[in-house]
């Protein structure tokens, strides 16, 4: 991940859990796991329908208008745990991370927000 890359997915809920598809990394109904749901669920508290699909932002460097810090904290079974401050809350992201970036960032900057309808089609 460069110094200013922003990278899109966009999650959405499955089997009860968020789940992202990404055909260019051969990921489908990629789930979120340990915690991660969790800190999903309250990012995601306001945006309506975010169950069918929401745009998340992700960088290793903060953009204008992120919502959520992730701190690294430790690797484990080839992924990495990440603290959110806000949400008082540990994840766990898989390494299906990798497809993204070389080495797990120290931070990872989110924001989550509404696909129009339109963008949707």
């Amino acid at each position: 991940m460069g110094n200013n890359s922003i990278l899109v997915i966009r999650p959405y809920r499955h089997a009860g859990t968020w789940v992202f598809d990404d055909l260019e990394h051969d990921l489908v109904k990629e789930p979120f796991v340990q915690g991660i749901p969790e800190i999903i669920d309250q990012a995601v508290r306001d945006i309506p329908n975010a169950a069918q699909g929401f745009r998340l932002l992700f960088s290793s460097q903060p953009f204008p208008g992120y919502l959520l810090k992730l701190d690294w904290r430790r690797e484990e079974y080839g992924g990495n745990w990440y603290w959110c401050e806000l949400y008082q809350r540990e994840g766990w992201l898989c390494p299906a991370l990798f497809e993204y970036v070389s080495e797990a960032p120290k931070a990872l900057y989110v924001k989550a927000e509404q696909i129009k309808l339109k963008e949707c089609e």
